[in-house]
């Protein structure tokens, strides 16, 4: 287990022996502080923040926007459901995120944490707000933009990195989401954030837990030997999505991804790379290079002449298809998940009877949808030999609305062969549910009624799904369109320019 150093030793006088107090309660057995994770009293954060809406939600974590009373300001509050933390790790991992963010408290390119309170059910980070949103969010709000302006923008993201590197933190889930802007004005600091998967660096130690984001996991990460050199092969990942729009490794899922990322090879050939400076090109190759002992390090990314204020980077626009495939990328479609959880839904019970008795099986509390460790132990029990890593995929592959757990129809929608699920009349049913007024076409507004009924919906999400889906550019969705997405895997961008 990795865990972060010791705390450095503080030696003072022993202190006297302390009287017992009769007036003080014994202490119950039944305490609920005694299993506190963060090791200090329960305290009631909306004693201090009201909670308003929420910004985000992972899969351990729902961020609220929050007020705090005593000021009006605004923070971001992380709130971590303790039916998440599930084991003595999970503990350490929110323990060690508290003291990487007061460790790294200072620090220009660090989103700030404020303070952290516990209560019966959660744990509460209060966080800086970053109300300037996601990295390539403004990018392509810009709708343009030159390689001398994807360097600046990459030698904010490597600060972030050298700054994590020089105070001794691997941060290990590098990717555009966890990069914000702190406010909306144009030349507004870019923070970190999300350090939930970082860990302290120990100088001669190997890490080998398998943790980040399938497209911008390192070939060493996926070897399970690795150091703080893997932050440099996702940084790498971000630059080649900033230059042409799509990630350098790519398939149709999570092994295929890892198979391409393990064999390295890197394409130049396709557009717009012919018109990429050799510059670009040649920081690229040294940040993913396969050999984590000859990768640049973060000092020598800043250094190399591409990066440097005036240094190579060409004033010349980058092709504008690189802005629709970066947005497509960005879509990963929960439309199509929703929709099979649609169609999930409206199976026959004597098409589903297997499933729904495994479920059973699987869910021994009876609480009516599965945890990860009811996950865990139900396949085991049948004699399946997925690894922890594995079943962890399953469950995030499975986790439609994101809270965690997997509901019956979410189990369903996952384990039920494809052919069923893409059936005619499977798919015509799934587009009638969401063509409410039976028009023929999905519109925006139909779109977003559906996912608001499920928990999904967000006016940028929404966008990017018809922005993918609409390929005659009408702004709503047929059913050719629809059952075109329902078919494909996922489709690399760059083919459809």
């Amino acid at each position: 287990m990795e865990s972060s150093p010791p705390p450095t030793e503080i030696h003072h006088a022993p202190p006297s022996p302390a009287k017992p107090n009769p007036l003080s309660p014994s202490p119950s057995k039944n305490d609920p502080t005694d299993d506190a994770i963060l090791g200090k009293p329960f305290e009631d954060v909306r004693s201090y923040y009201t909670f308003d809406k929420e910004l985000g939600r992972g899969q351990f974590a729902v961020i609220y926007l929050g007020k705090e009373i005593a000021t009006g300001e605004f923070y971001a509050i992380k709130s971590i459901s303790k039916k998440k933390i599930l084991d003595a790790d999970d503990r350490e991992d929110v323990k060690r995120e508290i003291q990487i963010l007061q460790h790294l408290k200072g620090q220009a390119n660090v989103v700030e944490l404020k303070g952290s309170y516990e209560d019966k059910k959660s744990v509460h980070l209060v966080m800086e707000l970053c109300a300037g949103g996601e990295l390539f969010d403004r990018i392509i709000a810009k709708g343009h933009y030159t390689e001398r302006a994807a360097a600046g923008i990459f030698r904010a993201i490597m600060n972030v990195v050298n700054t994590c590197h020089f105070m001794g933190v691997i941060h290990r889930d590098f990717k555009p989401e966890n990069f914000l802007f702190a406010t909306e004005d144009e030349g507004a600091m870019l923070k970190a954030t999300d350090f939930g998967l970082s860990v302290f660096l120990e100088e001669g130690k190997v890490y080998s837990a398998v943790v980040g984001s399938a497209f911008y996991m390192a070939p060493d990460v996926l070897k399970r030997s690795y150091g703080k050199e893997a932050d440099i092969w996702s940084a790498g990942v971000i630059l080649y999505i900033l230059l042409s729009g799509v990630p350098p490794f790519w398939a149709e899922n999570k092994h295929g991804i890892f198979e391409a990322t393990l064999q390295g090879i890197i394409d130049f050939e396709s557009a717009p790379w012919p018109s990429i400076s050799s510059s670009a090109k040649d920081l690229v190759t040294k940040m993913l290079n396969l050999d984590p002992k000859k990768r640049i390090t973060s000092a020598q990314v800043l250094e190399h002449p591409w990066i440097r204020e005036g240094g190579e980077a060409s004033d010349k626009p980058i092709d504008i298809a690189v802005l629709s495939r970066m947005k497509q990328f960005r879509a990963m479609n929960k439309l199509k998940k929703l929709a099979l959880k649609v169609i999930a839904e409206n199976l026959s019970e004597e098409e589903i009877k297997g499933l729904k008795q495994m479920f059973v099986n699987m869910d021994t509390d009876n609480s009516g949808s599965i945890t990860y460790e009811e996950l865990k132990t139900g396949l085991a029990r049948l004699g399946s030999k997925l690894s922890e890593f594995e079943v962890k995929q399953l469950m995030d592959a499975a986790d439609v609305d994101g809270n965690g757990t997997i509901d019956y129809i979410e189990f369903i929608t996952a384990t039920m062969h494809r052919h069923k699920l893409e059936r005619e009349e499977n798919l015509y049913s799934a587009f009638q549910y969401f063509d409410k007024d039976s028009s023929g076409f999905i519109t925006r507004d139909e779109l977003e009624t559906a996912m608001e009924e499920h928990g999904m919906s967000d006016a940028s999400t929404i966008k990017e799904i018809i922005s993918e889906v609409d390929t005659d550019n009408d702004g709503k969705i047929n059913y050719e369109e629809f059952c075109a997405m329902m078919r494909s895997g996922i489709q690399q961008p760059a083919k459809r320019f």
